[in-house]
């Protein structure tokens, strides 16, 4: 039986904007995104891809669409459910919203029970292989820091999974995002963002902070075996630092977003949380699981942490780096 745990806002919004060449939730088996509301509320709105649960005799009934067994990502959520711990609600809510006097008379119907979203993923953990998660503070919760990835759309073509446009991944939540270059020249996803600065790790402009040293920070290198990045990292920790002080929020990026970018980002994570190489990567591939910085870019990343602890402290010969 699988294990039944939360995910925060910021992992389904990263989840949601993996890439491999194309947008991940082109791949069948990649996520399956369940939506307990009443019908009433997921036609209002629902996150993009989510399918709505439906129940037959109060009971609900497991998508037969999906091969839950092989899903990688098997995400639940309700309105707001933020605990696993039971509450008290009705015993059966209604699809509808009805009448303030029917409501009245049904108050006595209301038990100790788990959120909508925990009774559905106690049900799922049966059928599933990798852990079932709960959504934690529900749709109004993801909703309200993400509102760009509310729809109403139901039915979604493969090729429109295709040209699906990814956004930036959030690494630190609501602050620090990682990116390539066509994100950084995206008005939208400024907008949505509300990006106010850049990092820009590459040979290549952007239309955004044009001669406004403040807001961008541009670091001109290319990405071969022979750049050179270690002697920018403590200026581009300082510089994400102080727009973390002016509650401003950053984009770093880089031609791809996978390389010389990322390793801007962990170096900035080691020097502002003081942590180890090895910790600071883990969370970054956790947030961005195609990020594959070059050989001479670790080996920087290594020198940086002794420069940070006094000694090297990750063994770079592991495979995962």
């Amino acid at each position: 039986m699988a294990d039944l745990l939360f995910c925060e806002p910021t992992e389904l919004y990263n989840i949601l904007n993996q890439v491999s060449k194309l947008s991940r939730l082109a791949e069948p088996n990649y996520l399956c995104l369940l939506d307990v509301r009443s019908k009433r509320q997921y036609d209002e709105s629902h996150v993009i891809t989510a399918r709505r649960v439906k129940k037959r005799d109060h009971q609900y009934l497991i998508p037969e669409s999906v091969d839950l067994e092989c899903v990688k990502y098997c995400i639940v959520y309700d309105s707001n459910t933020s605990s696993l711990e039971l509450s008290i609600r009705p015993r059966y809510e209604e699809e509808e919203e009805e009448e303030e006097e029917e409501k009245e008379g049904k108050e006595d119907d209301s038990e100790l029970l788990p959120g909508p979203a925990v009774e559905f993923g106690q049900i799922l953990i049966h059928f599933t292989r990798q852990p079932v998660y709960i959504l934690r503070g529900g749709y109004e919760c993801f909703s309200g820091l993400y509102h760009f990835f509310r729809t109403q759309k139901v039915i979604w073509m493969p090729q429109e999974l295709d040209a699906f446009l990814p956004y930036p991944i959030e690494i630190v939540p609501g602050k620090v995002f990682l990116g390539k270059l066509s994100q950084a020249c995206n008005a939208k996803m400024h907008k949505d963002l509300k990006i106010k600065a850049h990092v820009n790790i590459s040979l290549e402009t952007t239309p955004y902070f044009v001669g406004n040293v403040d807001k961008l920070l541009h670091i001109k290198i290319e990405d071969t075996p022979d750049s050179i990045l270690f002697p920018s990292f403590r200026h581009i920790s300082h510089f994400i630092e102080l727009h973390l002080k002016l509650r401003s929020v950053i984009l770093v990026f880089s031609t791809r977003g996978i390389s010389r970018s990322v390793a801007a980002v962990v170096a900035f994570l080691m020097h502002y949380n003081e942590e180890t190489l090895k910790r600071s990567w883990a969370h970054v591939k956790k947030c961005k699981t195609n990020m594959r910085p070059n050989r001479a870019l670790v080996a920087q990343l290594l020198e940086w942490e002794k420069a940070l602890h006094g000694e090297y402290l990750t063994d770079i010969s592991e495979p995962i780096y």
